[in-house]
């Protein structure tokens, strides 16, 4: 039987809340938390599946009128980086990349939380204080570095933290100075998270969640070879056409559905 494993975690369903992408729509969110036996394992399956982690609980979007909320990642197989691109990484060459173990410190916090004011100060996040930042950073039973980027000087001009996946990096969170808008800095960790699973021989960039149709998730689809997570399976975005996106109906599972079309690797 397919689910005769031993790591198949519980998972419960969150209350509905406003949609921070998409108005007068409502979210919820299908998530487990991931335990100390198998953290890495569930991380890995789950995050193939359209999963982000956040702290020490494994998500993703589960509403009940809606499906648009994808997975999207960057396949290195298929990614070609664009002549802009190229002017920005140039643009950037002054930075220096860091990864360190995620031990929160005052410095990221102050740039952390200038970037949410500028950003997203009507998020969830804007009142975040320093011990509930830490707890983002520190609080992890999985594979994760912190990834910094510094100027000549020694500043902190932005920073990600990343999970280490058996087939890729996931870009759990990242904040930057945003007052930098010539650097484009969130565009260009992304790129350098590109190069850096290149050199760790890794095939994929997990960036969360694209939302067509969304201002805030337009950037994402800039990336040449983004993979996006639809109907359990993932498609490369530049071969689905507008036509795709205006005829497609969400499928729409029941949550018994939904954790039992998850898959999970079978016992020895």
């Amino acid at each position: 039987m397919r689910h005769s494993t031993s790591i198949i975690p519980q998972f419960f369903v969150t209350a509905p809340q406003e949609c921070p992408y998409l108005g007068n729509r409502e979210e919820r969110k299908l998530f487990t938390p991931i335990e100390l036996s198998n953290a890495n394992q569930i991380n890995n399956t789950l995050s193939k599946q359209g999963f982000r982690r956040s702290q020490n609980v494994l998500y993703r979007p589960s509403c009940s009128k809606c499906a648009a909320c994808l997975s999207a990642r960057i396949s290195l197989e298929s990614h070609v980086i664009s002549k802009s691109q190229k002017r920005l990484i140039r643009y950037n060459a002054g930075l220096t990349r860091n990864l360190i173990v995620p031990n929160a410190s005052v410095e990221q916090y102050n740039l952390f939380s200038s970037y949410i004011n500028n950003r997203h100060v009507a998020g969830g996040m804007a009142e975040m204080n320093y011990f509930e930042y830490s707890s983002m950073i520190e609080e992890t039973l999985v594979k994760t570095v912190l990834v910094e980027y510094r100027n000549n000087d020694k500043d902190l001009m932005g920073a990600c933290l990343t999970d280490i996946l058996d087939d890729g990096l996931s870009m759990v969170y990242s904040f930057y100075d945003s007052t930098l808008t010539k650097n484009s800095l969130g565009s260009y960790m992304i790129l350098d998270h590109v190069k850096l699973a290149k050199e760790m021989k890794l095939n994929y960039v997990y960036l969360g969640y694209w939302v067509k149709g969304s201002p805030k998730m337009n950037y994402k689809a800039n990336f040449s070879g983004l993979e996006i997570f639809i109907n359990n399976e993932w498609r490369l975005l530049k071969k689905l056409s507008p036509k795709f996106f205006n005829e497609h109906t969400p499928t729409l599972e029941s949550m018994s559905d939904q954790v039992l079309n998850i898959k999970f690797p079978s016992k020895p």
